[in-house]
């Protein structure tokens, strides 16, 4: 049914609701005409072709009780459809205050149209007085539980390509739909519906075998009948297998964003829970993409690593622990006369080229930067997740730092690396709404202090002695520089160079 109302809505847009109409009454034309066939044989009659006529006409005037055409809210999607103005979200609500009236009137007018059907057919075969009253009473029960069967899903599946065509990626329908009745609610009528119209019907054709009870493979051939004018077209067509496609919608949904696919909403096209649902699944999805771009904002002024863990935790943000870190710092050398040579402009391009290159490279060997220091930057290596090998890893960058600065910038800009290893304090720090993930403790003034030592040296990286200890592989070469008061600390510090052949041996694949 669903490519047939797709079929209906692209031809026939302006006309919908007449589309519909006939629609309904190709569905309705062949279970109604097996009754009233049925009513004659009972009543032993020949007037089968006056039966169908009547059927014709009944189903003709009930198709249009149920869904008037050119007439009510649908004639707003009617005249969207054909290029007229017409704001979007009236004609969106008009084919929801169509599609309830329709279920209305779809029980009622079902009921009356199918009692005085049977009336008159029963007239026509002869039948009279207290047979007519009960001819008409099984018409309106008989009517109202055919109905009952697939109104809701046929009238709601019905509407779905208006619906998607006028709310599109908007999302001004999530409102519309109603979560009561509930979908099992019409479900559960309907198989009710199903289950009496079945028995009715069967009862009925039963009295026209008067040797069923010789023949028990008549029970087969009645079934059959049945299934093949009553199940098929009404119970399966156009009731439970429409319904499920709202169902569908949501399991396909719900594996494009366990996949990381926001893009795309669920159409909201359906008059109960799961319309409801779908524009639930729509806020959530929403909601869902907007954590990924803050996610990844978020990532670009923050490191990627600290940034999902930040997000994991909450409001459970760093506290403060104690953590074995390498820690580095980068800086640029003598670049305030390159600054104050240049312009603005000129300047920070320069520094974002250097940070281009130094903020991979720690990346790529486990750390992340934790901030920008003007013409330099702090990196750290074991905090806020553990890495083994810190120090390895430290070395590891600064030597494919050096090397890349080197290939880009050649003498025009020098760097100078300092390296330290040690305990810091990692955790956040702040207060009026603002906190900054930071490190404190000795191991980073250390740091800090050489690599202002780089300059007194001559080394493009200087290694602390702990850093140099905490090598699960030290690389040859190594240069002892001897010890250093560095400012701020009472004992000597002993630092270690690279020379340029262990520059280029230290391996940077592992």
């Amino acid at each position: 049914m669903d490519r047939i109302w797709q079929w209906a809505w692209d031809r026939y847009g302006t006309r919908y609701s007449w589309a519909l109409w006939v629609i309904l009454f190709v569905v309705a034309l062949p279970v109604w005409l097996m009754m009233t066939c049925v009513l004659v044989a009972v009543e032993k009659s020949g007037y089968y072709v006056e039966a169908a006529v009547v059927t014709v006409v009944a189903i003709l005037v009930g198709a249009y009780v149920v869904l008037p055409a050119g007439v009510g809210g649908i004639r707003f999607a009617e005249q969207w459809a054909a290029g007229h103005e017409v704001d979007r979200v009236k004609a969106l609500e008009g084919t929801y205050t169509y599609a309830r009236g329709a279920a209305a009137r779809g029980v009622t007018g079902t009921a009356v149209v199918t009692g005085l059907m049977f009336v008159l057919v029963g007239a026509i075969t002869g039948a009279a007085g207290l047979r007519l009253v009960q001819y008409g009473v099984i018409g309106v029960v008989v009517g109202s539980s055919l109905a009952l069967i697939a109104i809701h899903s046929f009238v709601e599946t019905a509407m779905r390509p208006a619906r998607v065509a006028l709310s599109g990626d908007r999302g001004i329908g999530d409102a519309l739909p109603r979560s009561r009745p509930t979908f099992a609610a019409w479900s559960n009528v309907s198989m009710l519906a199903a289950a009496f119209s079945f028995a009715l019907l069967g009862a009925m054709l039963g009295t026209l075998f008067d040797r069923a009870s010789e023949f028990p493979v008549l029970w087969l051939v009645i079934g059959c009948g049945l299934t093949l004018g009553l199940a098929v077209p009404i119970t399966v067509t156009a009731a439970f297998s429409p319904s499920m496609r709202p169902i569908r919608d949501l399991a396909e949904g719900t594996e494009r964003v366990a996949a990381g696919d926001y893009s795309q909403r669920l159409p909201v096209v359906q008059d109960d829970d799961l319309g409801a649902l779908a524009a639930s699944f729509n806020r959530m999805q929403a909601g869902l993409a907007e954590r990924q771009r803050l996610q990844a904002a978020f990532g670009t002024y923050v490191d990627p690593a600290l940034a999902a863990r930040l997000l994991e935790q909450g409001d459970d943000v760093f506290t403060g622990e104690r953590r074995q870190v390498a820690v580095m710092f980068v800086d640029v050398r003598d670049f305030t006369p390159f600054a104050e040579a240049n312009t603005a402009e000129d300047t920070v391009s320069r520094l974002n080229a250097l940070f281009e290159i130094v903020v991979p490279a720690v990346v790529d060997a486990g750390g992340h930067v934790n901030k920008f220091l003007g013409d330099g930057a702090l990196a750290v290596f074991g905090a806020p997740n553990d890495l083994a090998d810190h120090a390895d890893a430290a070395l590891k960058a600064a030597v494919l730092i050096h090397r890349l600065v080197g290939e880009r910038f050649g003498e025009e800009l020098r760097i100078g690396i300092g390296i330290n290893t040690g305990v810091v304090i990692a955790g956040t720090i702040g207060g009026g709404g603002k906190l900054e993930f930071t490190l404190i403790g000795d191991t980073v003034n250390v740091a800090a202090r050489v690599e202002q030592l780089t300059k007194t040296t001559g080394d493009a990286i200087l290694l602390t002695q702990q850093c140099v200890d905490a090598l699960a592989s030290q690389p040859l070469g190594l240069i002892d520089r001897g010890f250093h008061v560095l400012k701020g600390k009472s004992a000597a510090v002993q630092v270690f160079g690279l020379d340029q052949e262990t520059d280029a041996r230290v391996d940077l694949t592992r």
